[in-house]
């Protein structure tokens, strides 16, 4: 499929499988160790399993799928890859300026600057949502591909604050259809550390720490080796077969799934400064065995392919960019005791 064809990609071993599973090793792209994502109040997330084994959370499911997000923009994260153009989202827009977009946004939809009250009138009647009534999941998920068909795989839960009423308190929320988590196997602790040093000291009486940027500062870094690392994705098949979509929005859902785990081992392995890592091998299928995931090349090309092929059957919002001016709120942040009112005003919306 690399000659600029339009032949379909072959989904056809996935029909009847309510789940599939993929992994992929890696390894280090430098040295052999690496620092895991860490918690406020807990670190990083260790745990032991049955047999005594050390384990390591690398990445959280909720960070895997933010970063999945990514891959179907260009480097500067703010705009979509040529080959999907026309794919629906909601952008934000502030003093005339695009502020984010629904695929920038962890909430995706229901992000605050992604809401009003005239879009989100106008997104509640689509759905048909009224309070004491059962929701029409028919008309919820319509909605919701024609203006961001990227949350039914990510999740969404239209339950912000400001717009239950909208939203009839809460209750359009939808669990990720596709997720993923890395995890690390055999783990040993690498203690390491540093000194932030201020040449100037010596010669000036300010002093200071962490927060001033005053002084010489040690510190310590807590990081890890591993037998192995391995990264785990997980698709939903029976829950996107559930949406009740005609076979070209299925597909185009399941052909972006796999493109965004595909692109996501390819260029979002960056996790942080300390911790760069690379696919050892290739990406696998667990279950159902007999299928293999395409190339990254042929997935998107099938995507462009289903994105015009949707937009063609009416199922795409038409401009499919829509914007939705973001304004701050009225409500100020309470003042801590002596502080002076900020008089300043935010300049209007046009």
């Amino acid at each position: 499929m690399t000659d600029g064809t339009k032949k379909m990609l072959d989904f056809s071993t996935l029909y009847d499988v309510p789940r599939l599973l993929m992994e992929a090793e890696l390894i280090p792209l430098q040295g052999d160790r690496f620092q895991p994502t860490g918690f406020v109040d807990l670190g990083a997330a260790r745990y032991t399993l049955h047999d005594g084994t050390e384990m390591l959370l690398v990445e959280s499911a909720q960070s895997v799928a933010n970063r999945m997000e990514l891959a179907c923009c260009k480097d500067d994260r703010k705009t979509l890859l040529d080959e999907l153009i026309g794919l629906p989202y909601v952008a934000g827009k502030h003093k005339r300026e695009i502020l984010t977009t629904s695929y920038l946004e962890a909430h995706r939809l229901s992000s605050p600057y992604l809401l009003n009250q005239e879009w989100a009138k106008k997104l509640s009647d689509e759905m048909q949502l009224k309070d004491d009534y059962q929701i029409n999941d028919k008309t919820v998920m319509k909605a919701l591909f024609k203006y961001d068909p990227c949350c039914l795989l990510h999740g969404v839960w239209l339950g912000t604050k400001d717009y239950k009423a909208e939203f009839s308190g809460g209750r359009v929320r939808l669990t990720r259809t596709l997720s993923g988590f890395i995890e690390a196997k055999k783990v040993i602790v690498a203690e390491s550390g540093g000194t932030k040093f201020d040449k100037n000291a010596a010669r000036l009486t300010e002093t200071g720490n962490a927060e001033t940027g005053y002084g010489t500062i040690p510190f310590h870094r807590t990081e890890f080796t591993a037998e192995k690392i391995t990264a785990y994705f997980n698709l939903d098949l029976a829950m996107l077969r559930g949406y009740g979509f005609a076979d070209n929005a299925t597909r185009l859902l399941s052909a972006l799934a796999l493109f965004k785990v595909r692109r996501f081992l390819s260029i979002g392995l960056r996790l942080r400064t300390a911790c760069d890592l690379q696919v050892n091998g290739d990406l696998t299928v667990t279950r159902p065995e007999s299928f293999a995931v395409p190339s990254a090349a042929d997935l998107l090309a099938e995507c462009t392919r289903l994105i015009a092929a949707c937009k063609t059957e009416g199922l795409f919002a038409e401009p499919p960019v829509t914007e939705v001016v973001w304004t701050p709120s009225e409500r100020k942040p309470k003042k801590k005791a002596g502080e002076e009112a900020d008089q300043s005003t935010e300049e209007e919306e046009e």
